[in-house]
């Protein structure tokens, strides 16, 4: 994929998943702003870009607001002249179950997700309706958001909401020539690393070995890098007309997710009662009823 001459904003991109999303955006020959709240990490990421003979620069600013998001797009444009893709990665983790959730840790995970999402794809669209050259919206998020997860009140929440925002405005931009998709990572990483069940796969990817194929098929754990020709597609020409999906991509295993679909609909003439609907659960429903959270093959 060839990305030379286009723009791309990663959020969030200083470390893990982001870095290797920007640093594969350059890679293809996009230049990139980089952006984190942690300026050393964030130059870190600039600095291997430059390294390699890539374009980068630099935005230390939390997601969230509208002042970042625009400074993001005005960055764009007065550096490099245009702009491509927006791929909001940007987020932090306040795992507690629901509880012990404080008002506080909800809304530090809903802003950065969420909200992060929602402004830096607003500031994004403004931008590409008035250049009217169309351009591409990557929203990133989770598989907890897809399917829950246990401790993970704000964050499955944020993830489910970026997965919708996405397909509206898969209706929204289309005449503008704009795509939106969501990805949905899925890596080894040091926090997927502190999971009883990976942790030894995990000090053994840091001491150089690969991870077996059952972790990276199975369970669609690799490196952060596996995940990145993911971005860099859907950042490319090759993605036309790819719009309101849902992608996953990890290890080997790359995943088309459904929409939310209609399991089966049944009519009772006048309406239904409390018995009645208990009768169709016990007798037909219950068998269909989905489950909530991930499930995993057995490592062993």
């Amino acid at each position: 994929m060839d990305l030379t001459g286009r723009v791309a904003v990663v959020t969030g991109s200083g470390r893990g998943l982001g870095s290797a999303y920007a640093i594969a955006l350059a890679a293809a020959g996009a230049a990139v702003v980089v952006n984190d709240v942690d300026a050393d990490s964030a130059q870190q990421t600039a600095d291997l870009i430059s390294a390699a003979g890539g374009r980068a620069a630099v935005v230390v600013a939390p997601v969230g607001t509208a002042e970042t998001a625009d400074l993001l797009v005005s960055t764009a444009v007065g550096e490099f002249g245009r702009l491509d893709a927006m791929v909001a990665n940007a987020g932090v983790l306040r795992d507690r179950v629901l509880w012990k959730t404080s008002d506080e840790e909800f809304d530090v995970v809903v802003e950065t997700h969420l909200r992060g999402a929602f402004t830096c794809g607003r500031s994004a669209a403004v931008h590409f309706r008035e250049a009217g050259e169309g351009g591409r919206i990557i929203l990133v998020g989770s598989p907890a958001g897809q399917f829950g997860n246990f401790g993970q009140t704000a964050y499955s929440a944020s993830k489910a909401g970026v997965v919708a925002m996405a397909r509206t405005w898969s209706l929204e931009l289309a005449r503008a020539g704009v795509t939106a998709n969501a990805i949905i990572p899925t890596a080894m990483t040091a926090m997927t690393g502190t999971m009883p069940i990976y942790a030894e796969h995990y000090e053994r990817l840091l001491a150089g070995e690969p991870l077996p194929r059952i972790i990276r098929q199975e369970h669609a754990l690799g490196t952060p890098d596996d995940v990145a020709p993911l971005v860099v597609w859907l950042a490319s020409a090759a993605s036309d007309g790819v719009t309101g999906q849902a992608i996953g991509l990890g290890g080997d295993r790359l995943t088309l997710y459904s929409h939310p679909a209609v399991l089966a609909t049944h009519d009772a003439e006048g309406g239904w009662t409390a018995d009645g609907i208990d009768d169709l659960w016990r007798e037909q429903l219950a068998a269909s009823a989905q489950p909530s959270g991930p499930t995993f093959a057995p490592l062993d």
